[in-house]
């Protein structure tokens, strides 16, 4: 007898620990969910995607959150697919930088469903009620800054005018494009309307100068075919706005093959993002400027708005009027914009620790 009652003992001994094991277990998944934040970005094709991510998500980790980032590169269903993990894992706060801002709506709304806060990160998700808040830059000030600086350097390597220019927009399916182009036309449009700025394609409306995935390579094919049709006659093309550094890049090599030559006759081409292969371009005469947008700024706000979210308590905003989602004015946090030349990369990007020296070399 006393043998079973030992045995009897013992089983219940090893189910109680067993039974504490698994509440230990549920206890900390339960933990975790609670504490679990989930980024999405779009890609890793840029550098700036890549230290956007990594920035944010060392932030959330030093506050003591589980992060999960991913990124979608650049295909859609991958990006959703993604998200719809993250929300099943129990994630609290979604932060999302999305490839198509019109495609996740249904996602984002059963998020909400859930009790998910999802943050709109540099790129305004459209037509849904669930995004909470937005942390982005002036958008529209960028694009006037674009087009300031492609002024600025006509007038300091062309003169006085007319200007033949060319224009590019970033992708259809991201808002921030739009903006962007909005404060460019802001500065040329009077011009353009005085004659001063001419655009030999004809080609102004986003529908045809829009740039897919922001991919350097459609620009590339966009800017022969313009050159073949409308410089081959000995037209000069004095410049060209561009939206963002991969574009330019792509549009920089069209104009070489074409025949254009640094320190001669290229024209002057702007930018956006700083990235590192652009400010080489920079420092060599052949891009003349980009847009700093100092995305470990950018990092830290969508941090601190994921930990008020979890905390309880109200992020700090600066905007409730800019971005409208197309269901609701989203509050928003703008940061501002900086344009980088020859003249000041060593102290926007090189100083301020934006880039280290070994980027550039």
């Amino acid at each position: 007898m006393c043998r079973r009652s030992s045995m009897k003992i013992a089983k219940c001994a090893a189910v109680l620990l067993s039974l504490g094991y698994t509440l230990n277990v549920v206890a900390c998944t339960q933990q975790g969910a609670r504490n679990l934040v989930g980024i999405a970005m779009p890609t890793k094709s840029s550098e700036r995607w890549i230290k956007d991510g990594a920035t944010m998500r060392e932030l959330l980790e030093n506050k003591g959150y589980q992060v999960d980032l991913q990124y979608g590169e650049d295909d859609i269903p991958t990006q959703k697919s993604q998200i719809e993990n993250m929300i099943t894992k129990g994630a609290r706060v979604l932060v999302i930088a999305p490839i198509d801002a019109s495609t996740l709506s249904s996602t984002l709304d059963n998020a909400a469903a859930a009790g998910v806060k999802v943050i709109s990160y540099d790129r305004l998700l459209i037509n849904t009620d669930a995004v909470s808040f937005y942390a982005t830059f002036d958008n529209r000030k960028v694009g006037q800054l674009q087009a300031e600086s492609l002024l600025e350097g006509l007038r300091q390597l062309r003169g006085e005018g007319p200007y033949n220019i060319e224009l590019f927009a970033g992708s259809p399916d991201d808002t921030n494009s739009f903006y962007f182009y909005s404060g460019a036309m802001d500065v040329l449009q009077p011009l353009i309307d005085d004659q001063i700025i001419r655009i030999p394609s004809g080609q102004t409306a986003q529908a045809q100068i829009g740039t897919l995935r922001w991919d350097g390579a459609v620009a590339q094919a966009r800017m022969d075919a313009i050159l073949a049709a409308n410089y081959s006659a000995g037209a000069v093309l004095d410049g060209v706005l561009s939206p963002y550094d991969g574009i330019s890049r792509g549009i920089i090599s069209a104009l070489k093959a074409f025949g254009y030559q640094p320190g001669q006759n290229l024209p002057v081409v702007t930018g956006q993002d700083a990235e590192s292969s652009s400010i080489k371009l920079i420092i060599r005469g052949e891009q003349y400027s980009t847009i700093l947008k100092d995305t470990r700024e950018l990092a830290a706000v969508a941090a601190s708005m994921v930990d008020a979210v979890l905390k309880d308590t109200q992020p700090e905003i600066n905007d409730t009027t800019t971005y409208h989602n197309n269901v609701k004015v989203v509050p928003s946090y703008l940061l501002e914009p900086y344009t980088v030349t020859r003249e000041n990369y060593q102290e926007l990007v090189i100083d301020s620790g934006y880039l280290e020296p070994r980027d550039i070399q």
